[in-house]
């Protein structure tokens, strides 16, 4: 299961305390203060890796605290820092104060790296605290604490393309057909309770990855069903497949369940009605050819768009589907190649 939230506890190393020693040598009786220093604690950190997918690890931890600075010593010795605590995240983490809410880092390039949590810097010894006045001090600072915070961690899911629509298009379907990717799959609302993520090898050695987007329904944006909470995820999507569900048996007509799922992209965020679309209409092989062949008429004259008629049961036009949506995202990275290059 894909998991893309995370709430943790993070806190640096503490500092190590400073030491409280005098010489003790021969021939030296009355040997001054040598108290060392405590050691720092170590910091958190957040490094991105490419090497990680989701938060799932990351979640199935609660607290992250970093290893704390040792006392100092006698002999002026210091104390040992403590060691850092790296943390890998995936490409495309956004790290935010739960408290606040406020978003500390979007962490989006990998090699990207942020102390999260300082350690706590390690306290002086009694030597520093020697004066002329004050040539015995008995007294050493405390280490002082490491920072600590509790974070949210959100993956806005970096796939190629994002798959929308009502519940029960046949999005998990779809995702199982074409990828590796094994979404629980059932005939009721909701089946998918978080996204799903799949990478769909084509022929020529490529791959692009598709993110199957929990179904929407009227109202979604307002926090309506699973709400807009998933409604986030298809933002940094290059492309959208719409499914619509043209069988006898759908619950919405497909030309209803369109305009809703685009009326709640629009009032979501208005960027993302402007995403290039694929249009799907699954499941036509419940439909006999002639009533197929007026159901993709409809859709097309009142969308004003080509509709791709397929059936992920039986695999019908799915090779079709595929390089129609290979050919979309090569023309997107043409057209922002264009706009880098102009």
């Amino acid at each position: 299961m894909f998991i893309d939230e995370a709430v943790i506890y993070v806190k640096g190393g503490d500092g190590g305390h400073g030491c409280v020693s005098f010489r003790r040598e021969k021939y030296v009786p009355h040997g001054g203060p040598d108290g060392g220093q405590g050691g720092d604690g170590g910091d958190v950190i957040f490094n991105i890796s490419d090497k990680v997918e989701t938060l799932l690890d990351i979640s199935s931890r609660a607290k992250y605290i970093a290893e704390s600075g040792l006392n100092g010593k006698g002999s002026t010795k210091r104390g040992k820092d403590g060691k850092d605590l790296a943390i890998n995240l995936p490409k495309g983490t956004i790290v935010k104060d739960r408290e606040s809410g406020r978003v500390l880092k979007d962490m989006s390039t990998v090699g990207e790296s942020i102390v999260i949590a300082r350690g706590g810097r390690g306290g002086r010894g009694n030597k520093y605290y020697a004066t002329s006045i004050n040539q015995v001090p008995r007294q050493a600072e405390l280490g002082k604490p490491g920072e600590a915070r509790w974070l949210c961690l959100e993956l806005k899911l970096l796939a190629d393309v994002g798959l929308i629509g009502m519940p029960n298009a046949g999005k998990s379907t779809m995702l199982s057909r074409l990828s590796a990717a094994r979404p629980k799959i059932a005939e009721y609302a909701f089946t998918t309770l978080r996204p799903q993520l799949g990478v769909v090898s084509v022929e020529d050695c490529r791959r692009f990855v598709v993110a199957d987007i929990p179904g929407l329904i009227e109202g979604a944006h307002s926090g309506i069903g699973l709400g807009d909470e998933f409604l986030r995820h298809i933002e940094r999507t290059k492309l959208l497949v719409h499914l619509l569900d043209v069988s006898p048996y759908a619950v919405t007509t497909p030309l209803d369940a369109y305009h809703i799922v685009r009326k709640e992209l629009q009032q979501y965020n208005p960027m993302l009605a402007e995403k290039p679309e694929i249009i799907v209409a699954n499941k036509i092989d419940l439909l006999d050819e002639e009533d197929g062949a007026e159901c993709i008429q409809t859709l097309e004259k009142n969308i004003s768009k080509p509709v791709c008629p397929v059936s992920m049961v039986t695999g019908k036009n799915i090779n079709i589907l595929i390089r129609r949506i290979v050919s979309a995202l090569d023309n997107i990275q043409a057209q922002a190649s264009t706009s880098l290059c102009g």
